[in-house]
């Protein structure tokens, strides 16, 4: 079955990536439509559009879920359930392709709901506590964007259609546009996991990780940056400013929050969250061409990557803690191999993929005219990214060999090895080859040179602060105070905290008042028990008259002749 999607995928990748060129060179783009309901002149329909930007996304998508297909087939070798979670998978690509190609709201409410519903049964897979409470922190999360959009759907009905795209340009000014792009907004940032929503997405790693390797490479998480991206003719210079400053303040939280974690797909997922940060910050300069081309590159490195923490994850016996790690190239040299060029191209290294996108997204920055604050935020980011890198390969790589001696380490997992080989080519080369694609112009920076090298220099420092890390092997002080600098750090600034304990706190006290005094209470007597007796009452009244109706029909007969009588 995984090999039958596999192929299917493979077919679609090629056909999408072909079609996606010619549009490109050509300026072409379809739109079908299918009408479906007409009331009081507004329009429901069907809409699928079709240019080079939704084409080229959809065939990384289908690339890397073709791969990670591949590559599930060993990784859940034995689950009984095997074929469900296949389906899973497919639904989930399903739902980001349909989200992709719609230009309206409606429909874009399907992929988007779709993506909800089948994180949230992923996320709960491995049926424990820990991932039930994931599953939930991730659906109310994601549940706060998804009344935003619903909202945005109810405001784009003064415009008479749902078709979005339309209105963009024309109604720039319009209060109701306004308002729409705010709705949005908010949408996007629970979705890709900004500040104040961030907690879910480490959260969600209880889910299985081919599933991390896609939902954080290219789907679920990209969403909102894709939504972005497509609405960003329409958001006033505010907002821009509001989603630069809690894009920067999200990658740098997660920066800073990775250095102190020792779980090793919470580390990437950190990563993650930093790399979406950046691609909402140039997004909000006005770049949405070099957000998108992050989103690809990111998308490759980052999916390769999971499959490397999910193969070491699955010769250590489902152990994830870095700390029992160490002296792994050894042991898993290939792995190993990967999962460095992953990471030099996370950190922007020279001239690796990630080098391409990431370099132009700081040096557009550097060229704009923003505060000092913006500059120095964006740069310790780089710096930081660089810095839990170097750490965690620290430990992977040349700590000592921490877990039971009774182990045996092998690459013996050919399936999963042909899955990582099918992303490795492209993490080196796709930065150079995608950038002629997406950049049909050439552009030209110039900056001092102190300017050009700042970023070299960032990494530089990143790289000693990591290894000294490493050396000093900073931990956790596991005390009750949540104020313990370490604690609060590593727990992305006591973030998990106020989205969970924080808000049900004093809520689950007040809904339990409510029960008692008003569900159960008032409301049930005058409510509920009221209606009951009162048609319970009425019903016998009705049957008493039917089964009494003859004796009835005499009674009246006899009262209208004596009226009769009376009155004449």
């Amino acid at each position: 079955m995984c090999k039958i999607y596999f192929f299917f995928f493979m077919m679609l990748f090629l056909t999408f990536f072909s079609l996606s060129i010619y549009f490109l060179m050509l300026d072409y783009f379809f739109v079908i439509e299918y009408n479906l309901l007409f009331i009081n002149s507004m329009l429901m329909s069907m809409v699928i559009f079709l240019d080079w930007m939704s084409l080229l996304f959809m065939s990384f998508v289908l690339l890397i879920s073709s791969m990670v297909i591949f590559y599930s087939e060993e990784y859940m070798y034995g689950d009984l359930n095997l074929e469900r979670f296949i389906l899973l998978v497919v639904m989930f690509v399903f739902s980001m392709m349909l989200l992709i190609i719609s230009p309206n709201l409606i429909s874009i409410l399907l992929g988007w709901d779709g993506l909800g519903l089948v994180s949230y049964i992923l996320v709960i897979y491995y049926q424990n506590i820990k991932s039930y409470n994931a599953g939930m922190l991730t659906a109310l999360t994601n549940r706060v964007g998804d009344v935003a959009l619903l909202m945005s759907i109810a405001w784009m009905v003064n415009f008479g259609s749902w078709n979005y795209i339309f209105y963009l340009k024309i109604m720039f000014n319009d209060y109701c546009m306004q308002i729409i792009s705010v709705l949005i907004v908010l949408a996007a940032v629970t979705k890709s996991a900004q500040i104040p929503f961030s907690s879910w997405l480490p959260a969600a790693m209880a889910a299985p990780t081919p599933v991390s390797s896609l939902v954080h490479s290219s789907t679920l998480v990209t969403a909102g940056i894709y939504l972005l991206i497509r609405f960003n003719e329409a958001f006033s210079t505010n907002l821009m400013f509001f989603m630069l400053f809690f894009s920067m303040m999200t990658m740098f939280m997660s920066g800073l929050g990775a250095n102190f974690e020792f779980d090793l797909k919470k580390i990437i997922a950190l990563s993650t969250l930093s790399q979406l940060g950046m691609m909402m910050s140039i997004l909000s300069l006005g770049s949405s061409d070099l957000a998108f081309f992050h989103l690809l590159i990111h998308a490759l490195f980052k999916a390769l990557l999971f499959m490397c923490a999910g193969l070491i994850i699955h010769n250590f016996g489902n152990m994830q803690d870095i700390r029992y790690l160490g002296g792994l190239i050894n042991h898993l040299p290939l792995t190993l191999c990967f999962f460095m060029i992953c990471n030099f191209s996370l950190c922007g290294l020279p001239f690796l993929s990630g080098f391409y996108s990431k370099d132009l997204i700081v040096e557009v920055m550097s060229m704009g005219y923003l505060n000092i604050f913006v500059y120095m935020i964006f740069y310790v980011s780089v710096g930081l990214t660089v810095c839990y890198t170097f750490r965690l390969s620290y430990y992977l790589l040349f700590g000592t060999y921490n877990f039971t001696s009774l182990s045996l380490m092998a690459e013996s997992n050919i399936l999963m090895l042909k899955g990582m080989f099918g992303l490795i080519f492209l993490v080196v080369f796709s930065g150079s080859l995608m950038m002629w694609i997406v950049f049909t112009k050439p552009m030209f920076i110039f900056m001092s040179l102190m300017m050009k090298i700042m970023t070299l220099i960032f990494i530089l420092i990143g790289v000693f602060i990591g290894i000294e890390m490493f050396k000093i092997n900073l931990s956790y002080k596991f005390c009750d105070s949540k104020l313990n600098v370490n604690y609060y750090l590593g727990s992305m600034w006591n973030m998990p905290f106020l989205s969970t304990i924080f808000t049900y706190k004093r809520l689950l006290p007040m809904s339990g008042i409510y029960l008692k005094f008003f569900d159960q209470g008032w409301i049930e007597f005058y409510g509920s028990k009221k209606l009951v007796s009162e048609f319970v009452g009425l019903t016998i009244f009705m049957q008493w008259l039917s089964k009494n109706h003859f004796k009835i029909y005499l009674l009246l007969a006899v009262m209208w002749i004596f009226c009769l009588i009376m009155f004449m």
